[in-house]
């Protein structure tokens, strides 16, 4: 593991924050709350009925003991998140009895523990959609002040690599936003490069990505990349933002100097931005198999609180690292 993710580890175990993994029907996710334990990253909580927690803990071999696991259904405090629910929900037709069947559902619930202050972050993803797990998000946490769009990264860190921080990148958005328009790629563009300077402590250098180079091509691709990096500068004037960059002129310091002269980001860029989800979807992928980086994520930025995603193809050690992403990301 790299020393990028040592440091996250080590932010979440001196943390000690309450992760609730909602998909206690699945396996990986039992293992990976009996690794949380024991390496002391977080506290995390499993829910599922007993028997189905069980016999996923008897089918990895593992040891629950300490693990609080609470079933939805039959939970004590689900009256009262239910409750919670319908404040939050009435003003959109949400009735009571409603709100107490969603009460009854995993990732409402895990998101509910998350607005009463029972549990500070959430990792979904093994066995639900991105929008299974999104929707209970922006509904009961909301967005995060200042913030209009939820966004996700990826992080990426590349083997014995001088790009970006000695190997790490954040790809965004990677995960969530298919077709940004020029404002929301320039939010995107800013929340990245806060969450660099959060969850890392690098100062974020935003490259906004394009198949040309400052006006080496015309077409309205180019013109929405060109138009949201200008209003990422306008909303964060002390953040090194610039764009439109080719992927050769953000990353390799030559091609930086003689494609865009001058440019306080380009060949030196930390931060990567997709001018949409399918190129950054098929980049974060590429990069990951035929460079061998570690790729965590997506995590999701602009949610009031942290809740997280994480593939269905991911295995228990992704989990555990996406849980120790939200416990760093609880501290801010």
């Amino acid at each position: 593991m790299s020393d990028h993710m040592e440091g996250i580890l080590a932010r979440a175990r001196a943390a000690r924050k309450c992760i609730v993994l909602p998909e206690g029907v699945d396996t990986r996710v039992v293992k990976a709350a009996t690794v949380i334990r024991d390496r002391g990253i977080a506290r995390p909580v499993l829910l599922g009925t007993a028997d189905d927690v069980g016999r996923n803990a008897r089918d990895q071999g593992v040891d629950i003991s300490g693990i609080e696991v609470i079933d939805p259904a039959t939970s004590p405090k689900r009256q009262q998140y239910a409750d919670l629910l319908y404040d939050l929900r009435r003003n959109k037709g949400m009735t009571p009895e409603q709100a107490y069947d969603f009460a009854g559902n995993i990732l409402y619930y895990g998101v509910l523990m998350i607005k009463a202050g029972d549990a500070d972050g959430e990792v979904s993803g093994a066995t639900h959609s991105t929008a299974d797990t999104v929707r209970p998000a922006l509904q009961v946490l909301r967005t995060a002040p200042g913030v209009s769009i939820v966004s996700s990264f990826f992080v990426m860190i590349l083997p014995d690599s001088a790009y970006g921080e000695h190997g790490l990148l954040l790809y965004a958005d990677c995960g969530l936003v298919i077709n940004p328009n020029p404002r929301e790629l320039a939010e995107i563009a800013v929340c990245t490069g806060r969450t660099m300077k959060a969850l890392f402590g690098f100062e974020p250098r935003v490259a906004l990505l394009s198949f040309s180079t400052k006006g080496s091509a015309s077409d309205p691709l180019v013109y929405k990349v060109t138009e949201a990096t200008r209003i990422a500068k306008e909303k964060a004037p002390d953040m090194l933002i610039d764009g439109e960059l080719q992927g050769d002129a953000a990353l390799v310091q030559w091609v930086g100097e003689k494609k865009s002269p001058g440019s306080p980001v380009a060949g030196k860029a930390n931060i990567l931005i997709f001018p949409d989800l399918q190129a950054g979807n098929i980049c974060y992928k590429l990069t990951e198999r035929l460079a061998k980086a570690e790729a965590y994520g997506p995590i999701l930025q602009g949610v009031a609180r942290p809740v997280n995603d994480i593939s269905r193809g991911c295995d228990w050690e992704d989990i555990v690292n996406v849980a120790a992403i939200t416990a760093v990301q609880a501290t801010q």
